[in-house]
């Protein structure tokens, strides 16, 4: 194919991902607010679903998590905890970190944002056939690993796989690299726990 050609191909392929990445997450704000009117943003369902799948975060984790300041992080964290839906306490094996957990009301409407949003994609993913959608993931896969590799920064970036979408980290997979979200300390405390809970980020 010619320069020109492979060019434009490829402006096709990044604008038709664009277009959908939008209109996913256009549609995950419109049954954010079906479900919970003005009372959620997306960022602070991200900070709910993270502690949903791990057991505690210092604040320094949660804003590294967030993109955010301390500062920042500290008063997300403190907004939820005021409307009851994030519970805060000392952890045990360190006072001076936060253990954070989700409340039941927290649990609630976490879990109907979820079902809504699952409910929307099902119907809309699920016209195609599934070896069609398996073979799209595997080469936004690909293409992702590839742009990362080629930058050299596949050991830095953290796309947070599990707190959206699915649970393997698709950069831990291929070069073997500790989960930035779910690092060793995290890890650890999953280890020893007996709570029944699922594993963290993978």
């Amino acid at each position: 194919m010619a320069a020109s050609g492979l060019s434009q191909l490829i402006q096709d392929v990044l604008g038709s991902a664009y277009i959908l990445s939008t209109a996913v997450n256009d549609l995950m704000e419109e049954r954010l607010h079906a479900v919970t009117g003005e009372q959620l943003t997306f960022s602070q369902v991200k900070l709910l679903k993270l502690i949903s799948r791990t057991e505690a975060y210092i604040i320094s984790q949660v804003a590294a998590f967030l993109g955010v300041s301390t500062a920042a992080a500290s008063k997300a964290v403190d907004r939820l905890v005021r409307r009851g839906l994030l519970r805060r306490s000392e952890a045990e094996e360190d006072r001076r970190a936060v253990q954070l957990a989700l409340t039941a009301e927290g649990s609630r409407m976490l879990a109907a944002y979820d079902a809504a949003t699952a409910e929307a994609l099902e119907e809309i993913f699920g016209d195609f056939p599934v070896e069609n959608l398996r073979q799209v993931a595997d080469l936004l896969d690909h293409l992702s690993v590839n742009v990362l590799t080629q930058n050299g920064h596949e050991k830095e970036v953290c796309y947070r796989c599990s707190i959206y979408f699915r649970e393997k980290c698709l950069l831990r997979s291929v070069h073997g690299r500790d989960c930035h979200v779910y690092g060793s300390s995290a890890r650890k405390r999953k280890a020893t726990s007996t709570d029944g809970l699922e594993p963290g980020l993978s």
